[in-house]
Parts: C-alpha cells; structure tokens; sequence
C-alpha cells in the first residue's frame, strides 16, 4: 500500500470512526455489496473485529449467489454472519409494488434485527450503508425506514460517496471492490406489477444464466412474457452477435420467459423508481 493510499485509507477510517458508537457492539446491515462491505471493514478497524456483526437478509429478493458473496466477503474482513430470515413478502406494502417497495423491505429488515438480533447478540446499535450519494437521490424510500428504527448511517454522515468507498474497498483489496451494484431482485419487476416468488426465481435463473456466458453487469427486467436485458453499453453488440446471441436467448428462456429484448438504453439505475417519484407518483 502507497503512502497516498495508506493516508486516504487512515482519513475515511477517522471520519467513519467520528459516526459510529464509541463503545459497545455494533451491527452492520450488510449485503455483500460494496457500500455494507465497507461499512463492515471500516467499523472493524475502528472497534475491533469482536465488535462487529454482520446482518444478512435472506428472503426470495436475496439470489443464492449473493448470498454466497456476502459470506465470502465477511470472512476475508474476518467479521462474522448472523443471518435473519425476513418475510418482506408478508406484507403487502411490498407485494403491491409501489415506489415506496424499498421501505417496506428495509423496514422489515431493520424489525427483525431489533426483534431477533439486537438481544441475541448485545448489540448497542446497527448501522447500514448508505453513502453520500444515495442521501441526494429521491429514489431511496429505504432511508426512511432507517430513520424510523434509528440506524445509523456513518458513510453518508462522513461524506463518503460512491467514488470514495470504492476506493476505500480498492485499497483494502475487498473482494467486492470490483464489484457492479447488486440492488434486490424485486428491482426487477415494474411498479405496480405485484411482487411474488416465481417472479423473483425467474429473474434470478436468467441473471444467472447470463453470468455464466461472461455477462458481469446486468438486469434483466421482469416484464411478464419478456424479459429486457440490461447490459452495458459495450457489451450489447456481442449479446446480440453469434454465437452468444443464440445462447442469450436460451438461457433467458430456460428461466420461463418467452420473448428476450435487449435494451438499447443499456444499464439504467433506478429504471423503474425514478420515472415515477420525478413525476410525484413516489
């Protein structure tokens, strides 16, 4: 580590450090993502390793190879798992599928750690990963929840934003640091469309499939009969060129769509979210 990357890493550690509790335990809401990944690394190094708990969510939004990362992630930073089932799809804020989906997500992920964890585990507060960034984006109701139940926010509250924690995540050589945005395989599906289990296997088969033909960055939109794949810019004439052309278009099929369309527009962030909130649907 260069003495430039060791005095940024030892600047965003402090400023992380001033936003977090000055004793007790901690736990992280984490994903395997960047943003909780580095959250998790950098509480660490602040309180110690013993300190730390990273707080998984599984539930069907969860794709099992996510899941896996996230385990994988939080050995390398050497902080352990505690994995709480949460049962997003029991409430029917979530399954109806408004712009609000994220709040009732977050809100269910934050009740089970308080109802589940905070006890079991001597937890003295929680903390996710929100960033600068997200905090400017009208797209992100998951910020309320968080307010409701009191998480802390201590990357967003340091000023780090997207660029500075994948630097951070670079410097520490966390295995994610590379890593395209993850959001919730509910993301998929278009507002309004209700949320339900065989829509989320579907989108996660295809996804799947996709990696496996060298696709890192995707979506594939739930569209009922179609599928809309998202891919970056530079990968969309060889997703549409033989022989992956062909082989794009099976594995997407195999996951139970019957047509595939690949989107001009590329990957697009919040594809679904922000038409509606900019129009005062949110």
């Amino acid at each position: 580590m260069s003495e430039r990357e060791t005095a940024f890493l030892e600047a965003a550690t402090v400023a992380v450090g001033r936003h977090l509790p000055n004793t007790g335990r901690l736990g992280v809401a984490f994903s395997g993502g960047v943003d909780s990944s580095v959250l998790l690394a950098l509480a660490a190094r602040v309180l110690g390793r013993d300190e730390v708990v990273a707080v998984l969510g599984v539930s069907p939004s969860l794709a099992a190879a996510e899941r896996i990362d996230a385990h994988r992630v939080a050995s390398f930073i050497g902080v352990d798992v505690v994995e709480v089932e949460t049962r997003e799809m029991d409430r029917t804020g979530y399954r109806v599928n408004g712009p609000d989906r994220c709040f009732h997500c977050k809100d269910e992920l934050f009740t089970r750690i308080g109802d589940e964890v905070v006890a079991a585990h001597r937890l003295d507060a929680v903390a996710y990963g929100e960033n600068a960034d997200d905090v400017r984006r009208p797209d992100r109701p998951g910020a309320r929840a968080a307010t409701r139940h009191r998480v802390l926010r201590p990357l967003a509250d340091a000023g780090l934003d997207k660029v500075a924690v994948r630097r951070v995540a670079r410097v520490l050589a966390l295995p994610c640091a590379d890593k395209p945005a993850a959001p919730c395989l509910a993301s998929r599906i278009p507002h309004f469309s209700p949320v339900d289990q065989a829509k989320l296997g579907q989108v996660e088969r295809a996804e799947a499939g996709l990696r496996r033909l060298g696709f890192t960055d995707l979506r594939v939109r739930h569209h009922d009969e179609v599928a809309r794949v998202e891919l970056p810019p530079a990968d969309l004439v060889r997703a549409v060129t033989e022989p992956l052309r062909t082989q794009v278009h099976r594995a997407v099929t195999a996951a139970g769509f019957r047509f595939v369309a690949v989107d001009l527009a590329g990957i697009q962030s919040g594809a679904f979210t922000l038409p509606l909130v900019r129009s005062g649907h949110g």
